[in-house]
């Protein structure tokens, strides 16, 4: 296996003999693997980068992904990213509320497909799906297994302060997330990493191994390797609640914590009755005397007690109002110094 920023040095000499393509200096130099029949199955924005790069190197015959949703004021509905994307190609799209039942897998045998590739689809598969292929179903996953098994690694991975993450492509079997391990490539996390920007600099790591590595492991260049049964950690799915802000954590608890919601859901507190988003914050070790969750004028600008140190605010976002500096937001509401977030309104 692959593992750790690229691959070592045998396996990268298999893949310069292996990725013998057609040259525009030779064009008589064919590629050795022949082109895929590929059934893509994802639906978020992450998935996006992995279909265009399948389209543009394999035949993907067909994208399985979920049902539209409703979406925005007018709860219209809206198809997810990858139906759009798909669409925009010209390949088939289905979407069904469920692969459970095994006639609802018939219109991927009538795509007779080599393969299937999957990133972040959103639905357990049962084995009919799964090995329905001769070369079964290959996963993208957002974390280095055997850390962070389950739906929300990128959040995961910035709440527990990992220095490092990465994508590991894997085939998949009928556990969460347990499958044996193809190519692993990992990638530092910045210190000022979001969710929103991990997610980005992953999805387009995934996309880019799926270009390197597909064709090897599908050729049985790249053998599978068992995952270690040390280091296993989960990461559930991330919920609305997940974002709420205890103040008697330390600081740079919180600052991870505002990283790993944003976007989605965003880091809050309560402020008068109503729910105060945290958009952006920095952590500080200046503390004055004051419970947790009192807002304070620091030197360095507005500022919570925390358990340990304070979150120096930068930006929020009231309910039904447009984000703003912490700064402005004081402005025009000078009791908001010296209240405590969190509390029940007076």
């Amino acid at each position: 296996m692959a593992v750790s920023g690229g691959v070592n040095w045998l396996n990268a000499l298999m893949l310069t003999v292996a990725r013998a393509t057609v040259s525009p200096a030779d064009p008589t130099h064919a590629r050795m693997t022949p082109v895929a029949r590929v059934i893509f199955m994802g639906t978020p924005d992450f998935a996006v980068p992995c279909l265009q790069t399948l389209i543009a190197t394999q035949t993907v015959v067909g994208v399985v992904t979920q049902p539209d949703k409703p979406a925005g004021r007018g709860h219209q509905l809206r198809p997810p990213p990858v139906a759009v994307a798909a669409a925009d190609a010209g390949i088939p799209v289905y979407q069904p509320k469920s692969l459970r039942r095994e006639e609802a897998a018939e219109p991927l045998r009538a795509w007779q497909p080599d393969v299937i590739v999957v990133a972040a689809f959103g639905q357990i598969l049962r084995p009919h799906v799964l090995y329905l292929p001769p070369h079964g179903s290959v996963n993208v996953h957002a974390s280095l297994l055997p850390r962070w098994r389950g739906a929300s690694p990128i959040q995961h991975a910035l709440l527990a302060g990992d220095a490092t993450t990465g994508v590991t492509l894997m085939r998949m079997d009928e556990g969460m997330d347990t499958g044996p391990m193809l190519v692993q490539e990992a990638i530092a996390i910045r210190p000022d990493e979001t969710a929103a920007t991990l997610h980005d600099r992953l999805s387009a790591l995934g996309a880019g191994m799926l270009r390197r590595h597909l064709d090897d492991i599908l050729a049985g260049r790249i053998p599978p390797q068992p995952q270690p049964e040390e280091g296993i950690t989960y990461a559930p799915l991330i919920g609305k609640e997940a974002g709420r802000i205890d103040w008697t954590a330390d600081s740079a608890t919180l600052d991870r914590l505002v990283r790993a919601m944003t976007p989605w859901p965003g880091a809050f507190t309560e402020w008068a009755g109503a729910p105060l988003k945290v958009l952006r914050a920095r952590p500080t070790d200046a503390r004055p005397d004051g419970p947790p969750g009192l807002v304070v004028a620091l030197p360095a600008g507005l500022g919570v007690l925390s358990g340990k140190g304070a979150l120096l605010l930068d930006e929020v976002q009231p309910a039904g109002k447009r984000a703003m500096t912490a700064a402005d937001f004081a402005r025009g509401r000078p009791e908001f110094v010296g209240r405590v977030l969190g509390e029940p309104r007076d």
